[in-house]
């Protein structure tokens, strides 16, 4: 980072003191270079307003379709988590009724041993 920085003061040295010396060779007058100077700083100052409108919508836009991506992953996200829980609430109700009847086989099987239902023993 600090080349970069340093590169672009050596471009921007560079350029001012080849403007200075441009304008001391200047073949117009001081009144017709000033108006160009005003002129193309204008012109300048227009182009680098354009490219920051430009960059700035281009961001906007950007900004709106990475929104528009993340909200349609997470609502797939959330859908496809909600399938899943319906999955497993719905296995589980299956485990528990297999459960319930498991359970109320065995209640049956206990109150009929505990009621004396057993067999006749037979006397010999």
């Amino acid at each position: 980072m600090a080349s970069t920085g340093n590169t672009l003061l050596a471009l921007i040295t560079g350029a001012a003191i080849g403007a200075g010396i441009g304008l001391l060779y200047a073949p117009e007058s001081g009144e017709e270079t000033r108006k160009k100077l005003k002129s193309d700083a204008q012109s300048a100052q227009d182009r680098l307003n354009k490219r920051y409108s430009e960059t700035t919508s281009n961001l906007s836009d950007k900004a709106k379709r990475a929104r528009v991506d993340f909200e349609k992953r997470l609502e797939e996200t959330l859908s496809s988590a909600s399938h899943k829980a319906d999955d497993i609430l719905s296995a589980m109700e299956h485990k528990l009724e297999e459960l319930r009847k498991q359970n109320s086989k065995l209640q049956k099987d206990k109150t009929s041993t505990s009621s004396g239902n057993t067999p006749d023993k037979a006397v010999v």
